[in-house]
């Protein structure tokens, strides 16, 4: 059985560094932050990093943590915003697991999860196809060969994603919904989901 240490709280102190073509860290970014318990020495991969402000946060909570973005600049971004706060983290280039190597506890991945199918390096930090699922099928495909033992995956999903083709996805999985975020336009949830 998993222990439970409490929540993460964002930490306004760190200094994030932006780039236009790079998601910056919004309500889904802290919405995730805040849902994370994470315990020291876990070890913690994120997938579509951004500006690293989620790993940033789970360093600085004492994982060892394995980072990455399929956009270079993204990379680029979250080992700056890292040095800046001499936090330390493997930061690779990587379309979902392309470019992992190991085993973790947690994988977590602030989807892009809109309902839309758009082109361009910003456009991949929401377009998630017609369905919103985007890479979610694939990072619950892989996760298997990638999570230790009792590992889990933690996710961001929407309200505006396909419900009915998210639950044909998560049927037969173990789902916890760790938090829960009301927008004025689509409700955002936090899932645990182990396999």
């Amino acid at each position: 059985m998993r222990h439970h240490p409490p929540p993460m709280r964002y930490d306004p102190q760190l200094i994030v560094e932006r780039d236009d073509d790079i998601y910056p860290p919004s309500d889904d970014s802290l919405l995730l932050i805040g849902s994370l318990d994470i315990r020291p020495g876990e070890r913690v991969l994120e997938i579509g990093c951004g500006s690293g402000i989620v790993s940033m946060h789970c360093a600085l909570n004492g994982a060892a943590v394995t980072c990455g973005d399929v956009n270079r600049r993204a990379v680029e971004l979250t080992r700056r915003n890292l040095a800046l706060n001499s936090l330390e983290a493997t930061v690779v280039e990587t379309d979902v697991y392309s470019g992992v190597e190991g085993r973790f506890d947690t994988i977590v991945f602030n989807l892009p999860y809109l309902p839309v199918e758009e082109e361009g390096g910003l456009a991949l930090a929401w377009s998630g196809g017609a369905d919103g699922l985007g890479p979610l099928p694939a990072l619950i495909a892989g996760a298997p060969a990638h999570l230790l033992p009792g590992g889990r995956l933690v996710v961001v999903v929407s309200s505006l994603m396909c419900q009915d083709a998210l639950a044909s996805l998560l049927g037969g999985l173990a789902v916890r919904v760790l938090s829960e975020l009301p927008l004025f336009f689509e409700r955002l949830s936090v899932l645990e989901i182990s396999l």
